[in-house]
């Protein structure tokens, strides 16, 4: 499993070894893994050219080391600095034969120095560019002389230093003109910053170099291949579709129709052996076609007695194609009093839910079964908003600010694990535990998409797996099954996709 930490606890971890090592010996442990990545980089190391962005702290130090040892090499090294910079690691530097430059407000510029159209030109010419401007304690917005040159670093060829310029290694908040990299080398744990908001983005693909340290408990983790394929459900011989577990799936309207069978498809393909599906007449003709094993039972809107009635399930989902109106908020109330399941709500019935914990804060936290929300961040907003009584315009700031925070308090003040969607899902417990989920693409913001997670994870959920869990795993499913998917994807292609990516997790775990 995939671990990130705090700053703080990076610091702590550090703070022995730098003890007990010699001078520079830690830093050392980290320009090698920086120096194996630029190397895998570019083509060869000899003649290519290399431009070190040096800061004056630890991380301009590892820069201009791992510029040091590529110079010695052959490589053309220049570094490019806005002000002081690490001695041990400028002396390294000369010696091996790169070069210096200071970019600083200087007009004219220094006998050394370099302007900003030469500093442009030589980024531009770059096989390999190292940032090393800003550490792990960086913070806030960026500031001149260091904002100039985190403009020019160009991103298909810049590798981040433990964290690129200007991301919030805690929260993964992006300062204004921070670097984008195709890469990011961190070292001893991976950074919340580099998984979460929008510094995931600006981080690349991130990859981690082993310094030795020891750590605490994680503060962030995120499942991988191994992890999900030994929390699948997996049937044994002497299972049966009902010790398989049950699933109640309430959805689809006259409205939208087609959500209740995109939701269908995703939890006949999440693990639970028997599917009941609740929905009005018009919706439920829809599934019948499209999922003859479906058990269907046909309700009136809001007809509560109906939807209890249709058997023991062990989860229920609710939401997909429900329209947010007094017949919903009837089935909600219903589920969330009279049934002690674990169960998912999304879409339509997240407002209905909304205002069932305005109405009785502790509804959810009373309950015998789990709650997992799945909202997106505009229904994350509502939710909150009604639920809990945040500003909406200050939720919106507090989820670019710090979007693993902001879903962490909702969690332990709404008593539910929360899933908020986005470009890296976040899956927090009120317990504190948070997950975040690392597979996915772009074209999964499609319609639709969503409702096939509600099945997915709602069939996880009645399959036996803990709620953080069955929402860990069901966003990774979906997110795994998306990355195979034909481009441009539709969301009707992920229940038929589902399959393969477990096939082939599996056979990971057996070979």
């Amino acid at each position: 499993m995939l671990e990130a930490h705090t700053v703080a606890e990076v610091r702590d971890a550090e703070a022995p070894l730098l003890a007990s090592l010699p001078s520079g010996g830690l830093m050392q442990r980290a320009v090698s893994g920086l120096v194996s990545h630029a190397v895998r980089r570019v083509d060869r190391v000899y003649g290519a050219r290399i431009v070190v962005l040096a800061g004056s702290g630890d991380n301009g130090g590892d820069a201009l080391w791992a510029g040091a040892r590529l110079a010695a090499r052959g490589a053309r090294v220049h570094a490019l600095a806005p002000g002081r910079t690490h001695p041990e690691g400028t002396a390294a530097l000369l010696a091996a034969g790169g070069r210096l430059h200071r970019t600083g407000p200087v007009d004219p510029p220094a006998p050394e120095g370099m302007g900003a159209d030469a500093a442009a030109d030589l980024l531009d010419s770059a096989d390999l560019v190292l940032d090393g401007l800003l550490g792990i304690g960086g913070r806030g917005e960026l500031r001149e002389p260091y904002a100039r040159l985190t403009t020019l670093a160009p991103a298909r060829r810049t590798v981040a230093v433990d964290v690129p310029s200007g991301v919030d290694a805690d929260t993964g908040a992006v300062a204004e003109g921070a670097v984008r990299a195709a890469g990011t080398v961190t070292f001893g744990t991976y950074k919340r910053g580099l998984l979460v908001g929008p510094g995931a983005v600006h981080a690349g693909r991130v990859e981690l170099v082993d310094i030795g340290l020891t750590l605490p408990e994680p503060d962030l983790r995120a499942l991988q291949d191994v992890d999900v394929a030994r929390l699948l459900p997996v049937p044994v011989a002497a299972d049966s579709k009902y010790s398989r577990g049950v699933l109640g799936l309430v959805g689809g309207s006259d409205r939208y129709p087609g959500a209740a069978v995109l939701a269908v498809g995703g939890a006949l393909r999440g693990g639970a052996g028997y599917l009941r599906v609740v929905a009005e007449a018009g919706a439920a003709d829809y599934v019948r076609r499209a999922h003859p094993e479906s058990v269907l039972t046909v309700i009136e809107a809001g007809d509560a007695e109906a939807m209890l009635g249709v058997g023991r399930v062990q989860a229920w989902a609710i939401g997909p194609g429900l329209v947010p109106d007094e017949a919903t908020r009837r089935l909600v109330d219903a589920l969330l009093e009279q049934t002690e399941s674990g169960l998912l709500v999304d879409a339509g019935a997240l407002d209905a839910l909304a205002s069932a914990v305005a109405a009785r804060p502790a509804v959810l936290r009373d309950r015998a079964g789990a709650v997992v929300l799945t909202p997106h961040e505009g229904e994350f907003i509502r939710l909150t908003g009604t639920a809990l009584g945040w500003d909406q315009a200050g939720t919106s700031e507090r989820l670019r600010a710090d979007r693993l925070g902001t879903v962490r308090q909702a969690a332990r003040d709404l008593g539910a694990v929360v899933l908020l969607k986005g470009n890296r899902t976040i899956i927090a417990a009120p317990s504190g535990e948070a997950l975040v989920n690392l597979t996915g693409t772009p074209w999964l913001g499609t319609a639709g998409s969503g409702d096939v997670l509600t099945g997915l994870a709602g069939s996880l959920l009645a399959a036996g797996l803990p709620a953080p869990q069955a929402a860990a795993v069901g966003a990774f499913l979906h997110g795994r099954a998306g990355e195979r998917g034909p481009v441009p994807l539709a969301a009707a292609d992920l229940p038929a996709l589902l399959p393969g990516v477990v096939e082939d997790l599996l056979a990971s775990v057996e070979g």
